[in-house]
């Protein structure tokens, strides 16, 4: 009796990474490609049709993000088995791929082995993460979480907006956005705007875009 291949979906919007990705895997007997998808709402769809073992995903994707699209899959599918393979590795991300429900969390400068045995890892029931992004996990899990509002007032601080222009545009008052800022501070273990604007990129709680 053969051994069971393990069937994958490869989900990645670049479509010459995503050829040599598929065609990389392939070239192991154990694994199959049994689908590809470009977006976020395609991997969700394509998931539910193909039913695969693991799923890889980067995480900037069109229309669904990868940690929108676990989110999703994971929900509706519970026992679904998801490998984040992206180019960011800030702590940030790594935090909230795991938290979406993903497995694994690999960069795309992984070596075509360490790839395959972690899906194979992740197929057979296992957590596999590198130890860099393990300690990386670990520094995140030190910080406390900001509140959906701080996170819409920081993403604002980023862009270059004044308290004035944040209180403007999401209807508080000035005084609102200054506790918020005190607070994010704190948090972040900061002391001022432009510090905080840095740790937040730095640690991919915003990204430029």
């Amino acid at each position: 009796m053969k051994p069971k291949k393990i069937r994958l979906l490869v989900v990645d919007d670049h479509p010459a990474f995503r050829f040599g990705l598929v065609g990389m895997l392939q070239g192991f007997p154990d694994i199959v490609v049994v689908a590809e998808a470009a977006d976020g709402q395609a991997a969700v769809e394509t998931f539910r049709r193909e039913r695969p073992d693991v799923v890889l995903m980067d995480l900037r994707l069109p229309r669904l993000s990868g940690v929108q699209a676990i989110l999703e899959i994971c929900r509706e599918f519970p026992d679904a088995k998801a490998v984040v393979l992206t180019t960011f590795d800030a702590d940030e991300d790594i935090y909230r791929a795991i938290q979406s429900g993903a497995k694994s969390y690999l960069l795309k400068d992984a070596s075509r082995d360490e790839i395959a045995d972690t899906v194979r890892a992740v197929f057979a029931g296992g957590d596999a993460l590198p130890a860099s992004v393990a300690r990386l996990l670990s520094e995140r899990l030190d910080r406390k979480n900001l509140t959906s509002r701080e996170q819409t007032i920081l993403e604002l601080v980023v862009k270059g907006r004044s308290n004035k222009e944040i209180a403007s545009e999401l209807g508080l008052a000035e005084i609102t956005v200054r506790v918020h800022l005190t607070s994010i501070f704190k948090k972040l273990d900061v002391l001022d705007r432009t510090q905080a604007a840095i740790e937040a990129i730095r640690h991919g709680i915003v990204h430029l875009e």
